[in-house]
């Protein structure tokens, strides 16, 4: 059996910036497993900019924010392994992978970083009814296929979801001679970032249908088409409202799932809004030595938020490796989402764990309008930051000092929630 102080599961944007965090702060023991054949998870394939604006000050392409980091792991001599699939996780931090070249490995490790991020929720999950023809594909997927792999999908397009990928996919469908003739939303509001709607549809004048669904498929061997209804507040399909488009290919940007099932397998506790770990400040999960970031922790809308979130999670597996965490050893302050916030990230806080600040990231469940974010300390408003605009497609945060917390010695519960004017 393999020894290493940290093990890192995920070479992706989360992966590569816990790996570098641990080494600067101070462990060299260190091995990092990605089941791909290259480093960069996801941002390989997004070679559309505005990547780093937070990290780097400039803009940068997805493989080109990759490369930074990849550069970094390099000069940093930290130890990786492509093509090695995790295929367990065991509670006392053992973890078992499999390879074409080693086959069967057994890697004890003192602390273990989560860090597989996230995959697409199917057609499977979406109980659309019609057949099952050729020509229906995640964004993703399109994304990989076109920007990778070199083939395009189809020409003649409908996209199901507003979230990212789907928008920037109308605008690469495009840009490759595709015709996108609709993209359709199921809420009453899209789930992308605001620049993404101008950039992606608004500058290439493709409609974009909010409170819309597909509710029939047509095609038997190649899709043909796809029938379009509104939806009234239940989500359900209003009749007579139907809309028939004819396209070769539908694309499906339906929302982002956690990669958590060796989490779950090892006894790591989930959070049921986010599907991924509860954590506490430190980013450690209910396993001693666990620790969670990036896009398996719950789904980010910007790269630079998942690296900021990894260095952390490094930085403190690190301290927890040379023994250096302390714990106040009292009950730990809960975390709390109230009205209008789904969920925040940590969900619990002991004092001694944050060092300066400690930053909760979470995202609103609907399109609020001259708002004010709040934060109350076991009932005592004590934060009152005014909104001109929140909506569930940008993640939001919050800052805590030390300094405020250490004032309330018998604080119980932070409430995060949103009140109106």
């Amino acid at each position: 059996m393999e020894h290493y102080d940290i093990v890192i599961i995920g070479g992706g944007p989360a992966g590569l910036a816990a790996a570098i965090s641990a080494k600067k702060n101070g462990v060299d023991s260190i091995l990092l497993l990605e089941r791909d054949r290259e480093l960069g998870g996801i941002l390989n394939q997004c070679i559309h900019n505005g990547f780093g604006l937070h990290t780097f000050k400039e803009e940068l392409t997805g493989p080109e924010y990759a490369d930074r980091y990849i550069r970094q792991l390099e000069e940093l001599s930290i130890a990786y392994q492509l093509n090695t699939m995790v295929i367990s996780i065991s509670k006392d931090k053992v973890v078992t992978a499999v390879n074409g070249k080693e086959g069967l490995l057994d890697i004890q490790a003192k602390a273990i970083i989560l860090a597989m991020g996230c995959r697409e929720r199917a057609r499977g999950a979406l109980s659309i009814p019609g057949y099952r023809p050729a020509g229906i594909f995640s964004a993703g997927t399109a994304q990989r296929l076109i920007n990778i792999e070199g083939y395009l999908p189809g020409r003649e397009v409908v996209i199901l979801g507003s979230g990212d990928i789907g928008l920037i996919m109308a605008r690469r469908m495009t840009l490759e001679g595709a015709k996108v003739k609709v993209v359709a939303e199921i809420m009453p509001y899209s789930g992308g970032l605001k620049r993404n709607i101008v950039q992606c549809l608004q500058d290439y004048n493709i409609p974009l249908r909010l409170s819309y669904t597909v509710i029939d498929i047509k095609g038997r061997q190649r899709l043909e088409g796809v029938t379009l209804a509104k939806v009234d507040e239940k989500r359900k399909p209003i009749p007579g409202t139907e809309e028939y488009y004819s396209c070769d290919t539908l694309l499906l940007s339906v929302g982002l799932i956690p990669e958590n099932e060796l989490s779950e397998e090892m006894g790591v506790a989930l959070n049921p809004i986010t599907a991924g770990p509860r954590v506490n400040e430190r980013l450690e999960t209910n396993i001693e030595g666990v620790f969670a970031c990036g896009n398996v922790l719950h789904v980010h809308d910007l790269v630079d938020f998942v690296s900021e979130e990894a260095a952390a999670a490094g930085r403190h597996a690190a301290l927890y490796v040379k023994k250096k965490v302390s714990h106040s050893g009292g009950q730990p302050i809960s975390l709390k989402a109230d009205r209008g916030i789904r969920y925040t990230v940590p969900e619990m806080v002991d004092i001694a764990g944050i060092e300066k600040a400690l930053t909760v990231r979470f995202r609103v469940s609907d399109v609020y309008r001259d708002c004010y974010i709040s934060v109350f300390f076991d009932g005592e408003r004590v934060l009152h930051k005014k909104r001109q605009i929140v909506a569930p497609g940008e993640m939001e945060s919050i800052i805590l000092t030390k300094e405020q917390l250490l004032a309330y010695p018998k604080l119980k519960q932070i409430v995060v929630k949103l009140e109106e004017q």
